[in-house]
């Protein structure tokens, strides 16, 4: 009769623990198991928090810093305005003295202008003018800007129509021509000759125009 062989070799062993035993067990290792995965989600919160944070500190400062600089140059702007205003005023007053001061007279060369056509023996003795009216466009040779008589003393006649006629070709004159002619006052045998003229604003000084190109 032939021997059937023992399917397994060694010690046998046999698993004595109860099967409530081993359900614990089983049971114990997946609270385990979810504690940690619930303190690790817990941990990871905390970093994300601990981020948020440390984000939101570091943009608090940054904020800090910015409102700092700007009081600062809200407070350099403020210690400006005296010299803004100073400045307005000055501008003002610029204005206005090249306003008022439009007309100004440059009289040496009026003067020379005049006295360079009279003749070796006559004098110029006076001016009854009155100034123009204030540039209002760029050509100064348009618009009058000295109109009156001027006087004039010789001791001997004087050809008038010629002195007007060169009084005509200075430059800067617009009008001229004769007024009277009269025995002087000045002293006996002396003659006195009074002539309209009229010059174009060339004879302003424009010692107070602005700046060519400024406001």
């Amino acid at each position: 009769m032939t021997a059937i062989p023992v399917p397994f070799s060694g010690t046998p062993r046999v698993n004595l623990m109860p099967r409530s035993e081993i359900a614990r067990r089983e049971r114990d290792k997946l609270v385990s198991l979810w504690a940690w995965i619930v303190l690790g989600a817990i941990v990871v919160a905390l970093l994300i928090i601990a981020g948020a944070f440390a984000l939101k500190f570091v943009a608090d400062q940054r904020l800090v810093a910015e409102q700092a600089k700007t009081n600062t140059l809200l407070s350099e702007i403020a210690a400006l305005s005296d010299v803004s205003q100073a400045l307005s005023t000055q501008s003002e007053l610029t204005d206005y003295r090249t306003e008022a001061m439009a007309t100004d007279l440059a009289w040496s060369p009026v003067i020379a202008k005049v006295a360079g056509i009279l003749p070796p023996d006559a004098t110029l003795t006076g001016f009854d003018v009155a100034v123009g009216g204030t540039p209002q466009g760029d050509d100064p040779t348009v618009e009058p800007g000295l109109v009156g008589t001027i006087s004039i003393d010789s001791a001997t006649p004087l050809d008038i129509v010629a002195i007007i006629r060169s009084l005509r070709g200075v430059d800067g004159v617009l009008f001229a021509d004769g007024q009277s002619v009269t025995s002087s006052q000045i002293s006996e045998g002396r003659y006195a000759y009074q002539l309209d003229v009229q010059f174009d604003q060339t004879v302003y000084s424009n010692q107070y125009a602005p700046e060519e190109g400024g406001e």
